[in-house]
């Protein structure tokens, strides 16, 4: 399998269109258009019956203290857990291409609704972040793009991977995580391909 995009290059720096957040030069942050970007895909497997797309960052903090707290920095020493921004499943089989903003347009505060154009959504882990603000809280399904720590050392790495099934659909409900949707289609999965991104909201990491 094959995936590529014409919103940015494989290890290429994601657009800030395509992010949940940009750099402000006073405020360190502004909302950005939060955009999901273009993905497409080929040389699937003939017998291949559904895709799953799933985006996620490994290079989140494993401890926040230090996240986004001025006169400190998130050191580069620090382990890093991941940290779903898409999850869609039951993408029928004869897709090969999501267009650029078809799935996010706009940050949605209390997060987006579940339905999704094609496939189902799950919930991405801006539910965790916000979980308790009062203004943000809610359930964020489908995309929403990169907001790393504006603090950190590190550039993060955003991973699209297509997922090829051996199965129509994957029967999940209505509600489900990056890492419920990973245990549901591991025993399905016929072949995989990934393109991966960078994005920093530091001035200091170079990309």
């Amino acid at each position: 399998m094959k995936v590529s995009s014409h919103s940015f290059k494989d290890q290429g720096v994601i657009p800030g269109e395509f992010a949940f957040a940009i750099k402000h030069p006073q405020d360190r942050i502004q909302l950005s258009t939060n955009r999901n970007p273009h993905i497409n895909w080929s040389d699937a497997p003939a017998n291949t019956q559904s895709f799953a797309l799933i985006c996620h960052d490994p290079d989140v903090p494993s401890v926040g203290t230090d996240v986004n707290q001025e006169g400190r920095t998130v050191p580069a020493s620090l382990a890093r857990v991941d940290f779903y921004h898409w999850v869609l499943l039951n993408i029928p089989a004869h897709q090969s291409e999501i267009a650029a903003g078809s799935h996010s347009n706009g940050v949605t505060a209390k997060g987006k609704p579940a339905q999704a154009p094609l496939g189902q959504h799950g919930i991405n882990d801006y539910t965790a972040w916000f979980n308790g603000d009062a203004q943000m809280g809610g359930d964020y399904y489908g995309y929403d793009g990169p907001c790393p720590p504006w603090n950190d050392e590190i550039k993060h790495h955003y991973v699209f991977t297509v997922y090829a099934l051996d199965t129509p659909s994957i029967s999940m409900g209505t509600r489900f995580t990056g890492a419920e949707a990973l245990a549901a289609i591991r025993p399905h999965i016929l072949a995989s391909a990934t393109i991966t991104g960078v994005y920093s909201l530091n001035p200091a990491v170079a990309l």
